[in-house]
Formats: C-alpha cells, sequence, structure tokens
C-alpha cells in the first residue's frame, strides 16, 4: 500500500464497549431500524432503514468492506471474517459462504456479473475468483493469482467489472495501480494507468463502474477524484476527471466507490468524509447526505454504495459495522 494511503485506510478502533452499546442500541436480536424521516444536519437525503449488527454469526457483519447487489435486489457483503453474506433488500439474512483462502488478509472488492456471478477482488491473494450466486466456486473464471507486474500477473486487487461486451476491468493498487482489461476467454488486451497523481494515473483505485457506453469510471481514492476512460479500444483514453481534495459540499476525500444510476447521476461514496454525494456526471454537485459519528444517519468510514431497483441507496457502514438505506 503507498505510504499515502496507509495513513487512512486503518481508522483507530472505538472500545468494545462502545460497540456493543451501539450495537444493542442501533439493533435489537438483529431486526431492522425502519426511521420514517431525515436526521437532523444529514443533509438532503432521507434516512429509510438501518440493519446489521457486529458479530461472527449469519446475518451480523465484521468491519464489512465491499457490497454488489444483482437484479433481483439481493445485496452481497464480504466482511473481515472471509465470508460472503447474502441478504434482502431489507436486511434479512438469505444465505453465505466462506472464500477458499484467508490467512494472509481478505478481499476488498466485490461485484456481480452480466450473468449473475459474483465476482470478488481477492486482494491479498492477487487474484478475482468468481461464483455463482449460490456460493458454488467457478475456477475457469479465476484471473490471476500470481503477484507481479507483467500482464495477467496483479498487485493488490480492489475491484472487478464486467461490460456489455463480457470484457473484465481489474483494479488494483500497491506498487502498480493500474486498471487490466480481459477479453471473456480470460486473454489479456490491455492496461492503463500507473502510481501518480498525473492524469491518467491512479492512487489507489478502489472501485470500478461501467456506464451505458462501456465507459470505465474509476474512483481514484487516494487522489481525491473521479477519472472515466474510454478503453473500448486498443487502448484507454481519458475522457473525464473532476474532484477536489477536501471537505466542503462538492469536494471529495477518499472516494472508495462509486455508483451510476442510469439517469445522469454518479453518487460517490467517502471514506474520508463519511458521507455520500449525488453529483452530475460533470461533477457538479446535486446532493449529499452523512457526517461521522455512530447515531442513525451517520457513517464510520464507509467503504461502498450500491442502488437497488427502486433508487435507493444502500450504504455500507464499515466501522458501525451495518447497513444503511437513504433516498438521496
Amino acid at each position: 500500500m503507498p505510504t499515502r494511503a496507509a495513513t487512512v485506510a486503518t481508522p483507530r478502533r472505538s472500545s468494545g464497549s462502545g460497540r456493543r452499546a451501539w450495537g444493542y442500541a442501533v439493533v435489537f436480536l438483529g431486526c431492522a431500524i425502519c426511521v420514517g424521516c431525515p436526521s437532523p444536519n444529514q443533509g438532503d437525503g432521507r434516512l429509510e432503514t438501518i440493519w446489521g449488527r457486529r458479530g461472527i454469526s449469519d446475518g451480523r457483519l465484521r468491519k464489512p468492506r465491499a457490497l454488489a447487489i444483482n437484479s433481483d435486489d439481493e445485496i452481497f457483503i464480504v466482511d473481515m471474517t472471509a465470508r460472503i453474506q447474502v441478504f434482502n433488500r431489507d436486511g434479512q439474512h438469505l444465505r453465505g459462504w466462506r472464500m477458499p483462502d484467508w490467512e494472509n488478509g481478505r478481499p476488498t472488492g466485490i461485484s456481480i456479473d452480466r450473468a449473475g456471478n459474483v465476482m470478488v477482488a481477492d486482494t491479498h491473494y492477487y487474484r478475482i475468483l468468481v461464483f455463482d450466486s449460490m456460493g458454488n466456486r467457478l475456477p475457469e473464471r479465476t484471473l490471476g493469482g500470481r503477484r507481479g507486474q507483467r500482464a495477467g500477473e496483479f498487485g493488490l486487487v480492489t475491484d472487478a467489472v464486467e461490460d456489455s461486451q463480457g470484457n473484465v476491468y481489474v483494479a488494483e493498487y500497491g506498487e502498480y495501480d493500474r486498471i487490466q482489461k480481459f477479453a471473456p476467454d480470460g486473454q489479456f488486451l490491455l492496461q492503463w494507468g500507473g502510481h501518480g497523481s498525473e492524469s491518467g494515473q491512479f492512487i489507489r483505485p478502489q472501485n470500478l463502474a461501467i456506464d451505458k457506453s462501456d465507459h470505465v469510471w474509476v474512483a481514484d481514492a487516494c487522489n481525491h477524484r473521479i477519472q472515466v476512460f474510454d478503453a473500448t479500444g486498443d487502448h484507454a483514453k481519458l475522457i473525464r476527471s473532476w474532484g477536489q481534495e477536501g471537505s466542503d459540499p462538492g469536494q471529495l476525500r477518499y472516494p472508495y466507490d462509486l455508483v451510476l444510476d442510469g439517469k445522469g447521476h454518479v453518487y460517490v461514496c467517502e471514506f474520508g468524509n463519511h458521507r455520500v454525494q449525488k453529483f452530475t456526471l460533470e461533477g457538479r454537485l446535486v446532493s449529499l447526505w452523512g457526517n461521522v459519528g455512530r447515531q442513525a444517519g451517520q457513517l464510520h468510514n464507509p467503504w461502498a454504495i450500491v442502488q437497488d431497483s427502486r433508487g435507493r441507496i444502500h450504504v455500507l457502514d464499515t466501522y458501525n459495522h451495518r447497513v444503511q438505506r437513504v433516498r438521496l
């Protein structure tokens, strides 16, 4: 991990008694809280539901780091126990499975491909693993597995997404900070990026999204910006970049995830500012929600967001060990 990223990627832990007290206050016997009105001083969003509780048993979460949602509004969450758990959109636990290896570290990314399979960024094993929606591994779909800078090798992988043609894009950080593109059969096609802050470079490209034109959107976390590329040809072309470091509305601090709503907006989840902001595709602020804390409607280093079929945003409130659902 780059030095700059390391200074923010491991926030201080609160006391165990504080976590237990909050867990009992927010969720009693694992039931979700429904909140009918906005929380004060949280911005423009309307908080609807909170669910989740710290723990390692089924349905509980321990430092959840990534989430994805499929066409049935099933939410897939990977946490620090190296489990993939599946919930419905209201937080009811449906099923789960554990990653095959976890001694070296836990995954930090998860996404759904066009067929509904689950692609997991197995970060510390330098690979992308693919499962069907029930947790059966598809070994023929594995990408990587060897650390290195050559084509098809990886550093610390953070995310993988699939475009409309079945091509897969994989982001990685550490020494290389790049994105690699692979054909549907796993053949390497191209790569771009490199560690740095110049246009087209990255410092921890934490998450990816694909728009309707198959452009690749990158949450360039430690450069505090969003970059957009056209990689449909034989090289990647930067077509858009915006973001300025800061905590004012419209500024960014460690954007860890982004979601495109298909209606001209992008939602950005900020690990450093403990909030979600809604922008136009050109980077103009539309609305925002959240601030730091442990109360309902507050966030503590959120890692990821998804949008369900009803247009609601589900926020992975990582260091509060829960999910909050908001209309923004």
